[in-house]
């Protein structure tokens, strides 16, 4: 039995050939802003007879393996005595005068060698050229090696690479066979669906068949990740999808997404998932400082990495980070990259939304063909509406250029320049202004040059490890250089440039408005999408901001549970800024009372942390003669002090704990409190976000469009918080509890229209 394998050239040459160290990563932000534009100069002075990106493939045996390979080749082109030469284009910031043949990586022949093979296979050329062209990204200079190859030496090369490969391969063979027969006996891990969850898998397994979006709206308790998981592994099974990505911006819904695979795995469920945790936190070294004499998990990072994801996907299935940092030190290499080298082998992987959507973290090696057969779980999809717009917006600080300007005086000459460029630009701006706030359609002029010459010198001085290689401040400056002239690539009508100034501080930003096109841009070419929460409302609104399309639809659920479960109650109350030193002491006898009412733990939620200040120190006095607890949210809390605090909500307590807490925060999303752990909830205000200068232009942007700016900038992403606040409290069927809804909006019909039946009941 023949298993056939698809793959791309990329993909198959990188696992072979790649060797040597890890490096600090600021090539990839080169080599996208620079990378693409020396490839198109180049074959800009084709002749008429040849031709660029042509796709090839091939079919490569190798015992019982069957490798269907593809790609595109940079260049096919045809001489005088119509001989044929395969060339492929590399970009590089070396000084190309000094390149030695020999000092060429063979990963970059490999590709050619790789190409070449499959256009004379196909047409039967006995004998080509193959060439390998480096091109340096600022002078435009050209370098380049050829060697002259027979179909035969080829045909021997590429049997060769493909005999490598094959040990990972037969691993994926092998996994893949105990998943599927793992799949076929799956059942749904629960006795019985609970209301809506049918409704929702049948959905989420229809989406993934017709290949479109679907957005669904499902109430807490509901039980989205298994009602999503579920049919997307059901459908991997039936040869729909070859891997699903779980996405999400939250640790604990990353650990609701692990905990659910391994509710599966006990029934019989033999999958591989690989979660990604972020790269500072994982890190073994005391400092991130992936250089290879710094660290020894980078130096000689890909010599072991093969061996390293052999055995961990050979031997793992649930592959949670504490499995990744096992396997890391055992085979010494970094557990970050390792966690996303497994990814491409897996069939599931958690994390970060900024992995699909972020250009400049995405997972690169995805290939067109692999999006083809992945569907995305868009888990809390309300939350990438403003991380979005934080994804694709760039910002530049005038004082990091300065500082810059003087580390670097009389150390390196070119360097200190370009930040003295840089710096003398925005003092210009500052001048020219008068230092008032600055906000405009178009970027100002005269930045792009200082800017990309700035990046080039940057990358020069990272890249050959002289004086400022070691620079966090460089390094730092260098990436927000990147991403400024990234964004200058998708800057559009849904972008406007702001600047701000204190004192000699000069703060520019390319602000992105509206990120539903790029969203849909950087989601583009994958099976499908499924984007679900319990508080996607309104609905239209969140399905235009994360790019919905004539073709996709929706799902709505109504909640599993019983209305008699919430005991539901508005306090008409003015909490608008203007009115809060008026009514504080009535907010804070209408929560006394709430909590008053009956022995428990309560939450109380407000939109920010000095509001909510300045009414716990009146409450805590007061509480303090009835016995009460209270506890405060700070900012910045760290992990064990949030433990803390919600371990002190016990159903064994037996006197009353009130929590104050703020909306859209670590308390307020992704916790279960359940049973009499929380008894009651307070939410204080509409969650409106605070007034601002971003805000603003959002409003203006959209009421330029013809839709109510202020319900897009403020009321729909402050009635969000509000929902998930309130779902704290009813978390299961046993639930019962008191909210407090502290405004005198909710009895407006705008805002009582946006809340759930059971609470307008």
């Amino acid at each position: 039995m023949t298993d056939t394998l698809s793959l791309s050239v990329r993909g198959l040459v990188e696992h072979v050939f790649r060797s040597g160290s890890l490096d600090s990563g600021f090539r990839a932000a080169s080599a996208l802003t620079e990378g693409t534009k020396a490839h198109q100069r180049l074959q800009a002075k084709y002749g008429e007879r040849d031709r660029k990106e042509v796709y090839l493939s091939a079919e490569i045996t190798c015992g019982d393996l069957l490798f269907a390979v593809e790609g595109r080749c940079d260049g096919l082109l045809v001489g005088e005595n119509d001989e044929t030469t395969i060339e492929e284009i590399k970009s590089t910031v070396r000084d190309i005068g000094a390149m030695a043949e020999h000092e060429t990586p063979e990963m970059h022949w490999a590709q050619a060698c790789f190409y070449a093979y499959m256009y004379a296979a196909e047409s039967g050329v006995g004998r080509l050229r193959v060439r390998l062209t480096y091109v340096h990204v600022d002078t435009e200079a050209v370098r380049s090696f050829e060697r002259e190859k027979t179909l035969a030496e080829l045909e021997a090369y590429v049997r060769e690479a493909a005999e490598a490969y094959a040990p990972y391969a037969r691993m994926l063979v092998k996994n893949r066979r105990l998943r599927d027969a793992g799949i076929a006996e799956l059942e749904f891990p629960f006795e019985a669906y609970r209301e809506g969850q049918r409704k929702l898998a049948g959905a989420v397994y229809k989406a993934i068949g017709e290949g479109c979006k679907l957005f669904a709206r499902a109430p807490t308790g509901t039980g989205k990740t298994v009602s999503t998981l579920f049919p997307a592994i059901k459908a991997i099974g039936a040869g729909k999808l070859e891997q699903l990505f779980y996405l999400t911006a939250r640790t604990i819904t990353r650990t609701a997404a692990e905990d659910t695979l391994a509710l599966m795995a006990e029934r019989g469920l033999v999958l591989r998932s690989v979660t990604i945790t972020a790269k500072e936190k994982v890190c073994f070294q005391d400092q991130v400082d992936c250089r290879p004499e710094h660290c020894p998990y980078a130096n000689g990072y890909y010599d072991r990495i093969n061996e390293a994801i052999l055995d961990l996907l050979g031997s793992e299935t649930l592959i949670r980070r504490e499995t990744i940092e096992k396997y890391a030190r055992k085979h010494v290499v970094c557990p970050f990259e390792m966690s996303l080298d497994a990814a491409y082998g897996a069939d599931a992987v958690i994390g970060d939304y900024n992995y699909i959507f972020d250009p400049r973290i995405s997972l690169k090696r995805l290939t067109g063909e692999r999006k083809k057969r992945t569907v995305l779980l868009v888990d809390e999809a309300h939350n990438l509406v403003d991380r979005a717009r934080e994804m694709y917006s760039a910002v530049l600080e005038k004082r990091e250029f300065l500082e810059l300007e003087r580390e670097f005086k009389g150390v390196r000459p070119s360097l200190h320049a370009a930040a003295k460029a840089v710096n003398k630009w925005f003092v210009a701006l500052r001048k020219q202004t008068g230092g008032d706030t600055l906000v405009s359609k178009q970027v100002p002029e005269g930045l792009a040059e200082p800017i990309e010459e700035f990046a080039a010198q940057a990358d020069r001085e990272l890249a050959g490890g002289g004086p400022g290689a070691g620079s966090e401040r460089l390094l730092n400056a260098y990436f927000a250089a990147a991403a400024w002239l990234r964004t200058g690539k998708l800057y559009d009508e849904r972008y406007v440039a702001y600047a701000e100034f204190e004192r000699n501080e000069v703060r520019l930003k390319m602000f992105c408005m509206d990120p539903s096109h790029l969203l849909a841009q950087m989601g583009k070419g994958f099976q499908a999408h499924v984007f679900f929460s319990a508080t996607l409302s309104p609905l239209g609104y969140y399905m235009e901001m994360l790019g919905a399309e004539e073709e996709d639809y929706s799902v709505t659920l109504g909640s599993p549970f019983d209305k008699e479960q919430w005991e539901a109650e508005v306090v008409p109350l003015s909490t608008r800024y203007a009115d809060r030193e008026r009514t504080k002491e009535q907010l804070t006898a209408a929560l006394l009372d709430f909590a008053g009412r009956r022995r428990g733990n309560y939450l109380t939620f407000f939109p920010s942390y000095a509001y909510m200040n300045v009414i716990y120190e009146e409450f805590a006095a007061r509480s303090g003669e009835e016995g009460w607890q209270t506890l405060l949210q700070t900012p910045e809390m760290a992990e064990e002090e949030r433990e803390r605090f919600l371990a002190r909500f016990d159903e064994a307590n037996e006197g009353t704990l009130v929590g104050f807490a703020v909306m859209g925060g670590i308390f307020s999303e992704g916790i279960d409190l359940t049973g009499d752990r929380l008894n009651g909830v307070a939410v204080v205000g509409v969650g409106m976000p605070q007034l601002g200068l971003e805000r603003n232009l959002i409003r203006s942007h959209f009421d330029e469009l013809g839709v109510s700016g202020f319900d897009y900038a403020y009321v729909y992403p402050g009635i969000n918080k509000v929902l998930q606040a309130g779902g704290r409290l009813i978390r299961t069927e046993r639930d019962r509890g008191l909210l407090l809804l502290v405004d005198d909006r909710y009895l407006q019909p705008k805002y009582a229209r946006l809340l759930p039946e059971e609470w307008r009941e």
